[in-house]
């Protein structure tokens, strides 16, 4: 049995624990990390472009993991499962028999898809580099897929897919549901009408490079995020049914690969609404749920959605013990326009921030906790547009009362304002609008705007000279 030890133990390859390792390595260089991952692969944060103090633009691409051990000479990658955590006696042992003595520990194991249901050859969930890679060898030979979920991955797939019949579920009453409003989501379906004349040679993809190593990738790979599809096989086998029908307001109640009717299809679903749709295979892309089972970690405490339970330090209900990422779920008094959503800005903004708090928890230290946690930001892509979502940008905990000021050009630009109380509390911004940093100044500085009215998205008033 191999023995070692570390002042830190990170458990997990994707953003957040990648982020955490790098932060470690830079506020204490002096102490040995030791990232564990179960894949050959890293997830890396490249090309930060900061498009205002708290909004920051990145690409994510898949390293090798002597990337990290070279660029980081106090971290130590260990390729391998993780079997048991005693934090009592503060070690970890891993599959291939390893034990690592840590002095703290981060948990940065990420969330799985939640599958619609288990087992079946014909579901594929998309979340990780793995189920990627299975999914562009089958969408090859397809005709039709179904696609279950409205989210990022959800609107990304049926957006790129070309060649197959796209039969899209989805449980609300407007598509991209858990990212835009009914207008924005208006404002994305001219692309969605227009998606048959499309082009292949029209869709240049700049944010993500991808490498996937056949065989390389184990469960439990990192998150994907804006075009995760850049360099897997977005092409069907039926050019003629490029076609996609929305089924609203409705979700699947069974699959069955018994025939139906006279069709002969590989798998069949049942919606509520009463249809039965057969297809080559179903993409379940309807949310995560938190790898938050270790052995050892049983009593640690845990959140409804199954996350870890972490207080403002990002620590968890034991000493010594942090997690960050789509594993964890914050347990403190949020700030007002902030609250936790599994994206990957989050991801990296909490791997940043466990190093400082287990760097400071090592040396006895005290510090504030970090000003990311003051204000929900991300930056997306969707149907080729520039998303930027600031705040409580669609009204979250407001209790439905608030106002809407809305910009929009067609095939240009959606802009929305919300305001409570004539103070800027969220916004969503859709294409090049350059009102990022303005709406975020207005968002904490939480300025009385009643004055302005609508004039604070007339577009022959360059509203910025206001608040300069």
């Amino acid at each position: 049995m191999n023995n070692m030890d570390s002042t830190f133990i990170i458990i997990g390859g994707g953003i957040a624990g990648v982020s955490c390792a790098e932060g470690l390595a830079f506020l204490a260089p002096e102490e040995k990390v030791v990232l564990i991952t179960a894949s050959s692969l890293i997830k890396a944060v490249t090309n930060i472009v900061p498009i205002s103090q708290n909004l920051t633009q990145f690409d994510v691409e898949e390293r090798n993991i002597v990337t990290l051990t070279e660029m980081h000479p106090s971290v130590s990658v260990v390729h391998d499962l993780v079997v048991r955590v005693d934090n009592e006696n503060k070690l970890v042992e891993t599959k291939s028999g390893q034990v690592i003595r840590y002095k703290k520990l981060c948990l940065c194991t990420g969330a799985s898809p939640k599958l619609i249901t288990e087992n079946s050859p014909h579901v594929i969930g998309i979340r990780d580099t793995e189920s990627v890679e299975k999914f562009s060898s089958r969408i090859k030979n397809a005709k039709r897929i179904v696609v279950v979920g409205n989210g990022g991955i959800a609107t990304e797939i049926v957006h790129e897919i070309r060649g197959v019949e796209i039969i899209w579920v989805i449980k609300d009453k407007h598509i991209s549901a858990t990212f835009v409003d009914p207008g924005a989501a208006e404002f994305f379906q001219n692309k969605l009408i227009q998606r048959n004349d499309k082009s292949e040679c029209d869709r240049v993809v700049k944010r993500m490079k991808y490498t996937v190593s056949e065989g390389q990738v184990t469960k439990g790979g990192a998150a994907l995020g804006p075009d995760w599809h850049s360099s897997c096989n977005v092409k069907g086998t039926s050019v003629a049914s490029s076609k996609v029908q929305v089924e609203y307001e409705c979700e699947i109640i069974g699959v069955s690969s018994e025939q139906q009717d006279n069709e002969e299809w590989p798998i069949y679903a049942e919606l509520t609404n009463g249809k039965i749709i057969g297809c080559d295979f179903i993409v379940s892309a309807t949310g995560v749920v938190p790898n938050s089972t270790l052995n050892g970690l049983e009593e640690l405490n845990k959140g409804g959605d199954g996350g870890i339970l972490v207080d403002s330090k990002l620590q968890t209900s034991e000493k010594d013990l942090f997690a960050a990422g789509d594993v964890c779920t914050v347990n403190w008094n949020l700030a007002e326009h902030w609250f936790q959503m599994r994206l990957w800005t989050q991801a990296l903004q909490m791997g940043r921030y466990a190093a400082k708090s287990m760097a400071c928890d090592l040396r006895g230290e005290d510090f504030f906790q970090d000003f990311c946690f003051e204000l929900f930001t991300h930056v997306t892509k969707f149907f080729g547009f520039k998303v930027v979502l600031l705040g409580l940008y669609n009204g979250q905990k407001l209790n439905g009362s608030y106002e809407i000021l809305l910009r929009m050009t067609k095939n240009v630009e959606y802009i929305k304002l919300i305001l409570k109380d004539g103070k800027l509390k969220g916004a969503v911004l859709i294409g090049e609008t350059d009102l990022e940093e303005m709406c975020e100044n207005l968002i904490l500085n939480q300025l009385d705007l009643t004055i302005y009215g609508e004039d604070l998205l007339n577009p022959d008033i360059d509203v910025e000279d206001y608040f300069d």
